[in-house]
């Protein structure tokens, strides 16, 4: 790349900041990553890649092969009742994810997140535990303050760091503007498995909260969810893990089932994430040079399942659009919007009519009757939202390394 190409700085080294930093370095874009972890972070929940769209997305980055090989494989799911016993058991299906028998792809986050780091491989500049303190803008570019780094100049500034985006507070505004609370908080971290889970999923409902383990072997640690409803948000620094274990610890003191020893073994563990069930709502998600992707600026929440792969798709029409119009960057953040605007706020609609996956059973759970409907589940399959791609391979730098990447 020449120091003549357009320079952009990505917000994020997650999945729509990695997916985004892959096109835009294939573009002959210069890109650097900032990102406040110390290395792309560990743990995280199950994510799905779905829908037509999505999975050409990662066909066309030459990934598809090596998320397949890194998905979940988990073999079924069970729900238990309070008491730890079990109320419904598929081997034809996951909770967290579709049916077995969907092209869909359910993988960990961390995975996906090393797939696509290897994917970028060294056509980026990163720049790890940093991040940005200042922007200030004019009409050719955005000078950018960071807390540790000498201060630089860029062409552009894409947000791909979440729901509490530190770049839209920089650019746009206060969290509260743009937060909706969707009623319902989640945790999840990664706690030994102590139930000896193999490529299996368990799950409890307990009247308004609940959870649940799943695992890959019985020799990994399991990913546990821990999540309650609450009527009206709740007062908490979502900076201080402590304080947020011990909220959840105390919300779900008198759970049944094994929440006792999942609530022991959260306060030790070093991946804890915690907060509401939101949506990001905007009339815009460009301030001049600076533009937003994925969840920080159309978060569409956990209740479908489609977070990530509005995020794949939304790096690959933001960096085709700046491609498409190179010597123009806000034309280019115009398209981007006027193309992926409906896909998002459908996805958005379908989340805010939608709720939690709900584990619990009808009738007496203390019964001999008590029983899950499986029609009661959620497909997630069946609510991924069409998306028409645009050709951007003409743009690419000759003809781009499109191999498949090998899983490690």
């Amino acid at each position: 790349m020449k120091q003549t190409d357009p320079s952009i700085l990505v917000s994020g080294a997650s999945v729509s900041g990695l997916s985004v930093a892959y096109w835009l370095s294939r573009y002959g874009f210069r890109v650097t990553v900032v990102e406040q972890a110390h290395h792309l972070r560990p743990g995280g929940q199950a994510l799905d890649v779905r829908g037509a769209a999505a999975l050409e997305v990662a066909e066309r980055m030459g990934i598809l092969a090596g998320i397949r090989e890194r998905r979940t494989k988990l073999t079924g799911v069970s729900l238990v009742d309070p008491a730890g016993k079990e109320i419904f058991r598929s081997t034809e299906r996951t909770l967290t994810g579709t049916r077995f028998d969907s092209s869909d792809i359910e993988i960990l986050r961390d995975h996906l997140v090393e797939v696509l780091f290897d994917a970028v491989g060294d056509r980026v500049e990163y720049l790890f535990e940093e991040s940005i303190r200042s922007l200030s803008q004019d009409e050719s570019g955005v000078d950018v303050a960071f807390v540790h780094a000498p201060p630089r100049r860029f062409d552009l500034i894409i947000g791909a760091d979440g729901v509490r985006s530190n770049t839209r507070r920089l650019a746009f505004g206060p969290d509260g503007r743009f937060i909706h609370y969707l009623g319902s908080y989640i945790a999840v971290c990664a706690i030994p498995n102590f139930l000896g889970l193999d490529h299996w999923q368990v799950f409890c409902q307990d009247g308004e909260s609940g959870g649940g383990l799943l695992a890959l072997t019985k020799d990994e640690p399991a990913r546990c969810y821990l999540g309650f409803k609450a009527d009206q948000p709740l007062d908490y620094d979502y900076r201080d893990v402590a304080g947020q274990k011990q909220l959840l610890a105390d919300r779900l003191s008198q759970l049944g089932w094994v929440f006792p020893q999942i609530l022991k073994h959260m306060q030790d563990s070093p991946d804890f994430y915690f907060d509401s069930i939101n949506q990001i709502r905007m009339d815009r998600w460009s301030h001049g040079r600076v533009v937003l992707l994925g969840d920080a600026g159309y978060a569409v929440s956990l209740a479908t399942g489609q977070g990530t792969s509005v995020a794949m798709i939304g790096a690959y029409v933001l960096a085709g659009e700046l491609a498409t119009n190179r010597d123009d960057p806000l034309a280019g953040l115009k398209s981007y919007e006027h193309e992926l605007r409906d896909y998002a706020l459908q996805n958005q609609k379908l989340a805010a009519q939608a709720d939690l996956p709900d584990a619990e059973p009808s009738g007496d759970s203390e019964g001999a009757d008590a029983q899950i409907d499986p029609d009661s589940l959620p497909d997630f399959g069946e609510q991924a939202v069409p998306f028409d791609l645009k050709d951007y391979e003409h743009l690419t730098e000759g003809s781009g390394d499109t191999s498949m990447v090998t899983a490690r």
